[in-house]
């Protein structure tokens, strides 16, 4: 019997027995269909049940959840109705709780408590945010921030706060921006965050420090932390607080650090241990190093821009002083009618700033262009070669034109708002930053000096400008009208000397006497770099402009000056042609 069972059946028969035991019933085994009801019950013991018992934990979880959600929107209803009778105590405390909370419309309503257009209604209490419009209010309901209508405004009372709780609620709106997807939005939130640290605060911060993925905002979470570990009572802390705060430059870090350094009355370190002291002493030399590096290179960007500035006012004066020997005392003035110009424009454009100063440059090069025309066309070609009588009478045009700006604007200062794409300025770091109005400025009068040279090596007139400049007998005798080429020199660089004035506009006020505190260092800057040579003029107007900026901080701007003056003078007598004579001049003299 055993042996006729064969293997495959002796397979079958433990694979029965592995999911239905086998039948004692006359002594011998049934095919599986005979067991329906035992298939049922170990179908359901193997499959349906334990499904029934995760499907069963989903359902409470669920429940939980939903009675966790409802607990938190009773709270938050309750802690919005609470505001209007709460002391300002009890404000902040409400304030802090529904940041907790993190109900949809929180920050709404945090914004409009802190702006002061939270109002609670005097007959039932209810909370709305509201937007005054005459004598009544354009209400939202707080909780659910469905519009409710208008309401006449005597029906309700404002929530008031004080500075301690603008600068609770300033904290606690910067936390909702904390997750926000714009770097800068996350690094403004991280910067309210730290003017009112507290242990709520650190613990926020600490947990986003490690998801934050910008550079920047990351490093401002780190300082914001060593701050708060600056006072932790494990010396080791405080070590390590004290060199995370050595690599910043922030002004708050830099405190922190003198703190560790003062003495008490008694003559004692307020941090007493000398680790600590050692490694805030390191930091706060490391510190001093590099605010002086960004200290000097801020300098530098100041020469530059003060450089500029003097490149653009003495540009035009070198033409007309190389080519045509002539000291125009009015070339300040010339200045002045450009930056009136840029006024006028904005006059005329008064909403479309932006665009005002872009149309101001060409009309101000055309002005002062054409007022420096018709003054070499009436007095200045019946001067040459007397200077005296040229600069005599050029001084008193430059009366005359300050009196006729008087007449039409008044002796008041003017002012000229300053484009929006050139405010503000470029923070590359908590110890530099980069005004927009200088940088734009500098670039301009690399443009301008850039145009300049072109019309003078690419163009006919700059041709003849060049050759009336070296030989002018030789230039008549080959067929240049040299009296044209006068006056459209003259009128070319009293058109740059215009749109110098452009420029001048956007750093100071307009007014009368604007050229006259530029045109001695014009005359300057032309005679160091050399009479006639454009690039002795850029490369004198930036150096004299860096040297009196590198000055002013140790001896004043008067001094300053004084002292560039004298060392120019010692420098002349050295060389009197300047550092970039012109070549060509002494080929007419006898």
């Amino acid at each position: 019997m055993n042996c006729g069972l064969g293997l495959g059946a002796w397979a079958r028969k433990k694979s029965a027995n592995a999911f239905f035991p086998p039948s004692r019933k006359r002594g011998r085994e049934l095919p599986i269909f005979h067991y329906p009801s035992f298939i049922i019950k170990q179908a359901y013991q193997r499959v349906v049940h334990p499904a029934r018992v995760a499907l069963c934990c989903c359902i409470a979880l669920l429940g939980a959840s939903s009675l966790a959600h409802a607990d938190a929107h009773d709270d938050f209803l309750a802690a919005i109705a609470q505001l209007p009778a709460a002391t300002y105590t009890d404000k902040n405390e409400i304030v802090k709780r529904l940041v907790v909370l993190q109900q949809p419309g929180t920050k709404r309503i945090l914004q409009a408590l802190l702006e002061g257009n939270l109002y609670a209604r005097t007959v039932d209490g209810k909370v709305f945010i509201a937007k005054e419009q005459a004598t009544s209010l354009q209400l939202t309901d707080a909780t659910t921030q469905a519009d409710a209508g208008l309401a006449e405004s005597a029906g309700f009372e404002k929530i008031g706060t004080n500075n301690g709780l603008r600068k609770t609620l300033r904290g606690a709106i910067a936390q909702f921006d904390l997750n926000n997807a714009d770097d800068d939005v996350r690094l403004a939130s991280v910067k309210e965050m730290l003017r009112s640290m507290d242990e709520e605060t650190v613990a926020i911060l600490r947990s986003h420090v490690a998801k934050e993925s910008n550079r920047t905002v990351k490093t401002a979470i780190n300082v914001g932390l060593a701050a708060a570990d600056i006072e932790n009572t494990d010396p080791a802390v405080r070590v390590k607080a004290a060199e995370t705060l050595g690599k910043s430059l922030n002004p708050d870090a830099y405190n922190a650090l003198q703190a560790l350094l003062t003495k008490n009355a008694d003559g004692k370190f307020t941090e007493a241990d000398d680790d600590v002291r050692y490694a805030a002493t390191q930091a706060v030399s490391r510190i001093n190093f590099w605010r002086s590096v960004y200290g000097f290179l801020e300098t530098l960007f100041f020469g530059m821009s003060l450089g500029s500035v003097l490149v653009l006012s003495a540009i035009g004066l070198a033409i007309t002083f190389g080519v045509m020997g002539v000291i125009n005392m009015a070339h300040g003035e010339l200045m002045m009618l450009g930056a009136y110009t840029t006024y006028v424009v904005q006059l005329v454009m008064p909403n479309h700033i932006g665009a005002s100063v872009l149309v101001a440059i060409p009309l101000a090069f055309l002005v002062s262009g054409i007022v420096g025309i018709a003054i070499e066309r009436g007095l200045v070609r019946f001067l040459y070669g007397r200077p005296l009588e040229t600069l005599l009478a050029t001084f008193g045009v430059s009366l005359v034109l300050q009196q006729i700006v008087r007449d039409l604007f008044s002796a008041n200062n003017r002012p000229v708002e300053t484009p929006q794409w050139m405010a503000g300025s470029w923070q590359l770091n908590e110890a530099l930053s980069i005004t927009s109005n200088r940088l734009y400025i500098v670039l301009f009068m690399l443009i301008v000096f850039a145009a300049l040279l072109w019309i003078l090596k690419r163009t006919k007139l700059g041709l003849n400008v060049r050759a009336v400049a070296q030989n002018r007998a030789m230039a008549r005798a080959m067929g240049v009208r040299s009296e044209w080429v006068d006056a459209l020199t003259f009128g070319l660089g009293s058109g740059i000397a215009g749109v110098a004035g452009v420029a001048l506009s956007q750093l100071t006020n307009v007014g009368p006497n604007l050229g006259q505190q530029y045109i001695v260092d014009s005359f300057m800057v032309v005679v160091f770099g050399g009479v006639g040579n454009v690039w002795g003029t850029l490369i004198g107007g930036m150096s004299l402009g860096v040297v009196n900026k590198v000055l002013e901080p140790y001896s004043g701007a008067v001094l300053a000056k004084i002292f560039v003056l004298v060392a120019l003078i010692l420098f002349i007598q050295r060389r009197p042609r300047g550092l970039f004579p012109q070549k060509g001049r002494a080929a007419e003299q006898p």
